[in-house]
Order: C-alpha cells, then sequence, then structure tokens
C-alpha cells in the first residue's frame, strides 16, 4: 500500500482536472445491517498505511481516542474510526491510516483498505438529507462505483473538531473585528463544521457571509448575483466582495471553481480566497495555478479574519475583536 502512496507529483496533476484520488477502506461488519460500507478518503491527506503499532492509552480522553503512537520520534493520537461513528463493531481494527491536516498528524483505526481509485468529483453527489440527517453530517459525498457499491466519503475534519477540540472560545477571542456589515463574504465547504466556523469567524468580525455546500451550488449562486447586478445596472463586485473555497467539495471542488471565476470577466476584481486543510506547499501552488489570491489553513480563525480583512481592504483592520 505504501507504493501507491508515494507518487504525489503525479497526483499534483488532477488540479483543475475536477478529479481527485480516494483511498478505500473499511471499517467491518454492522452487527445492525449485517454489511460492511465501504468509506473513502482524499489520497493527499494520507501520509501512510501500517499495520496498528502498540497504543499507549491516556487519560480523559474521548472515548473514540484510543491513545497515541510514538512515529519516528513524533507522538500521533490514535482515533477509532468505528467507534465515533458508533458502529458497534467487533473485528480488530489491524490498519491504522497516517493522515495529515493543517500540518497535525493522526492515526486513524480502520478494519482494512481496499485499493486507490481516481475518480471525478462531478460523480460525488451530496448526500441525502436523511443520510445526512442519521449520519449527523458525518458523511458529505457518495458516489457509486463500477461494482455498484456505494462509497461514503467521511468528514475527518468533523471527527478531528469533536476528538482533538479543535474550536473553542479561546480561538476566537483574537479574530479581527471589522464592523462592516456592508462587505459580504462567499464561502463554500462541504463540511458542516468547517461552514460553522467560518460563519462564527465572519459574526466575530462584523461581516456578513452566505454559504453553499459546494463549487456547484457557489457558481449557481454567482450565476444569479451575476443577472440581478445586469438586471439592476450594478457590479457584481459590489454584492460579493470575496469568495472563500475550500479544496475538496462534490460535484464541483475549489480549482475548478476558482479556474471558472477567474476567468468570467463578470467576477473581476473578486479576491478568492483557498482555505483547506490540505496544508501542503504543492496544494498551495496549485491553487495559484488556477489563479487564487491566497490560500489560508483551516481551523485558525484569527489568520482568516486578518486574510479576509486584508483582501476587503478594510481600513483599521488591526483591531481585535473583544470577548
Amino acid at each position: 500500500m505504501s507504493e501507491l502512496l508515494k507518487n504525489i507529483d503525479a497526483r499534483t496533476k488532477l488540479a483543475g482536472t475536477n478529479k481527485l484520488e480516494i483511498l478505500l477502506f473499511f471499517l467491518g461488519v454492522d452487527p445492525r445491517t449485517g454489511q460492511r460500507e465501504t468509506y473513502g478518503i482524499n489520497v493527499f491527506k494520507v501520509r501512510e498505511v501500517m499495520r496498528t503499532p502498540k497504543i499507549t492509552a491516556a487519560p480523559d480522553m474521548p472515548s473514540s481516542v484510543e491513545g497515541m503512537v510514538s512515529l519516528r520520534g513524533a507522538l500521533v493520537p490514535v482515533i477509532d474510526l468505528a467507534k465515533y461513528s458508533g458502529i458497534p463493531v467487533d473485528t480488530p481494527r489491524e490498519i491504522m491510516i497516517v493522515t495529515e491536516y493543517n500540518g497535525h498528524t493522526q492515526g486513524f483505526l480502520v478494519e482494512g483498505v481496499d485499493t486507490i481509485l481516481r475518480l471525478d468529483w462531478s460523480k460525488m453527489r451530496v448526500p441525502p438529507e436523511m443520510l445526512m440527517a442519521q449520519t449527523g453530517g458525518l458523511v458529505t459525498a457518495v458516489t457509486e462505483l463500477e461494482d455498484n457499491r456505494l462509497v461514503m466519503m467521511m468528514d475527518v475534519e468533523k471527527v478531528l473538531s469533536e476528538t482533538t477540540a479543535t474550536e473553542n472560545d479561546l480561538v476566537f477571542r483574537s479574530v479581527v473585528a471589522v464592523d462592516r456589515p456592508d462587505l459580504t463574504v462567499f464561502y463554500c465547504d462541504d463540511s458542516s463544521v468547517a461552514r460553522k466556523q467560518i460563519q462564527r469567524t465572519l459574526d466575530t468580525m462584523g461581516v456578513k457571509g452566505f454559504s453553499a455546500v459546494n463549487g456547484r451550488q457557489m457558481w449557481d449562486e454567482m450565476e444569479k448575483v451575476a443577472s440581478y447586478a445586469k438586471t439592476n445596472g450594478k457590479s457584481p463586485s459590489s454584492i460579493i466582495n470575496l469568495i472563500l473555497t475550500d479544496i475538496e467539495m462534490p460535484e464541483m471542488d475549489g480549482y475548478i471553481l476558482t479556474k471558472k471565476i477567474k476567468s468570467d470577466p463578470r467576477f473581476a476584481n473578486i479576491p478568492v480566497i483557498m482555505h483547506s486543510s490540505l496544508s501542503g506547499m504543492s496544494n498551495q501552488k496549485l491553487g495559484q495555478s488556477v489563479g487564487v489570491d491566497e490560500y489560508v489553513p483551516k481551523f485558525e480563525p484569527q489568520r482568516l479574519s486578518e486574510t479576509l480583512a486584508r483582501r476587503l481592504g478594510v481600513v483599521g483592520a488591526d483591531s481585535v475583536a473583544k470577548t
């Protein structure tokens, strides 16, 4: 499996093609249904796949956090995805997927891995509302394989937020406050956790926000804004002051969305900020190649607010939110 993860350079060429590569994995047979479901995770976020090493338990951790392991001298928290998902499997989780988000490394225990598939984001669909409600928003996209299996993409950001306390009141204390409700930021992200954090950042800043769950929905809304602006003799940039987009999203990813915006003269002068947990320099360069104006890592509200204030051209953007 490690050989499958080596050729990152080849995968960087997927940017701007609306394609992705996912590692398929299993959590075990759910005794409630008798089925072994298939899940997926973006290969860009996978550092390695290995046999589960000896785990050292730690006190006062969430029940789904098994403990920690030492990988090349670094302590890495280990999360049992079956426990987190509430799936009462009794098979051993002998495989650990080591992932990296925003420069933070963690291990996910799974029953096993299958293969790596190259897919088109346009084939990834937003889950039905019933499934989203049933899983608490844990599944962000679903696609059907040629063998009729359904693959569910997990909202790993939600998992990390709820197991590592990435969001709390303290991280919002240094958010830049600009008090400009006349400014509007359009943002899109398939993660409910990320959307909530973005909106809280904008609320704390005093800036309006409009959300979409993927690039396709965002583009449709921008088309509506452009039509409205034309009818009323306005410029779309007088309505949309800034676009904030995730990279990984079903139907249309952030790269394609950015290319469409930057190639459309109607949306000239609207800055596009890429906001993602894909924190490698290669991903930032890919964003620049499609016209992104700037890149901001997720789960850093202060840095996000500083970037937004600067790009919005807000005077006095060095002020700090009072809590």
